[in-house]
């Protein structure tokens, strides 16, 4: 990655784009603010303000690099979840063979700051957006990038934006259906020869594997996850049985087969069925894409990790908190904080009351519950032994990273104690 261009974002000055942070702090670098190590609770910040705790952020990154390494993975976990260049920089320390995204602008965010490596789980079929990729590949020999395709339209548009563009072919992977009414993907196995071969064709682009996402598998289960994850292997397996893949003494040779899947709700089958890929004509890049990792929640992937499978491989710990502050009391059950729609995720379950902080004092938050959010506020129902009064300090669990990162373009990083001892930039 660039350092120079990480370094540059500490010099960024703190004003009005950035919410929840100290107002005395406007006009310092970020970097100054980060050397202050301020309080989260005693340095001025305002609510609503997000937070993600230094220890958890540390032990679940150094768990699904332990992971990864223990079923013989390699790791690009996915940047949609943060759009943080700082996080993915963390994310390739802990030995991240690259950086998952879906979009041409996250590429962009992530080449401006030095990704060697990106994996595009998704179609790509833009001219503009493929032209600019084109010159990308030129300009970088070092610069490694594989898209998605599944069908031979989507080929024949990629090739037409490419041809004349100069440089590089642009790496393919013919993307597996996760079945009828599933989301992207070729559907059966014909479809896929008839892109693979759609591919070959072409002097723009070549084939270099196979992939897909299991989470969009129809009632998805073990056994389901189990069955279409061998059904991707297999045509991995007999792509390369029928020379589909580059081979070594073409002059653009390929390294490696590509077999790749992994969101975060199915990575143990992932892990089982890829360890069963048979030795292949090339070496395969294993390729486990999981993201939500990273934050991990209080909510949905608390739910579905596949940790809660198997507990002897550890646990990811949930990194965000949302604090809040108690505005409005204006009855003996009812209760409202100044946060809402605009800070919390709340497409997949409502925020969790779990903590209340007043005087310096935090204890759980006893008979508080979230029942909706407006936009500034949300509404929480209070038990017969709920304490909380106005001006109350609430610490809220989310649900969905994803959603939680891109409501926040600057996010303090703080110890247990609440010392704020980095700010995470985002890119949405």
């Amino acid at each position: 990655m660039s350092t120079e261009a990480l370094a540059g974002l500490a010099e960024e000055r703190v004003d009005h784009r950035f919410k929840g942070l100290p107002p005395d702090a406007d006009g310092l670098t970020v970097g100054e603010l980060a050397a202050q190590r301020r309080n989260l609770f005693t340095g001025g910040f305002t609510t609503p303000v997000l937070a993600l705790s230094a220890e958890r952020l540390e032990h679940n990154l150094k768990l699904m690099e332990t992971y990864a390494a223990r079923h013989g993975l390699a790791f690009a976990p996915h940047g949609k979840t943060s759009m943080a260049p700082q996080l993915f920089q963390r994310q390739i320390e802990h030995g991240a063979w690259g950086i998952t995204l879906a979009t041409p602008h996250q590429v962009w965010v992530a080449r401006a700051f030095g990704i060697r490596r990106i994996f595009l789980a998704n179609e790509l079929v833009d001219p503009a957006a493929l032209r600019r990729l084109a010159a990308e590949l030129a300009a970088d020999p070092a610069f490694r990038f594989v898209c998605y395709v599944d069908s031979v339209r989507g080929v024949e548009l990629m090739d037409a934006a490419l041809k004349g563009a100069g440089g590089r072919a642009v790496d393919v992977v013919v993307e597996l259906g996760a079945g009828e009414g599933a989301r992207t993907g070729v559907r059966t196995e014909a479809e896929c020869t008839a892109v693979a071969d759609a591919v070959a064709a072409t002097d723009t682009l070549r084939l270099v594997g196979v992939a897909g996402y299991e989470g969009e598998v129809p009632r998805a289960d073990q056994e389901r996850v189990r069955a279409w994850l061998r059904r991707l292997v297999a045509l991995a397996v007999d792509f390369d049985k029928a020379g589909r893949f580059a081979r070594a003494e073409e002059a653009e040779e390929t390294e490696e087969i590509v077999v790749s899947a992994g969101g975060s709700a199915w990575f143990d089958a992932v892990a089982d069925v890829f360890a069963e890929i048979p030795e292949l004509s090339l070496p395969v890049l294993k390729l486990l894409r999981s993201g939500a990792y990273v934050s991990h929640d209080d909510g949905h992937y608390r739910e579905i990790t596949p940790f809660n499978r198997v507990p002897e491989e550890g646990a990811l710990e949930p990194a965000f908190r949302l604090w809040a502050q108690v505005v409005s009391r204006p009855s003996p059950d009812q209760a409202f904080v100044n946060a809402g729609k605009r800070d919390a995720a709340y497409d997949l379950h409502l925020p969790f009351a779990q903590v209340v902080r007043r005087d310096g004092v935090e204890r759980p938050a006893t008979g508080v519950r979230v029942t909706k959010l407006s936009d500034q506020h949300a509404w929480l129902s209070t038990g017969p032994g709920a304490d909380l009064e106005v001006g109350d300090w609430i610490g809220l669990g989310l649900s969905h990273p994803c959603t939680s990162f891109d409501k926040w373009p600057l996010i303090p990083v703080a110890e247990a104690d609440g010392t704020v001892v980095d700010y995470v930039r985002t890119f949405f």
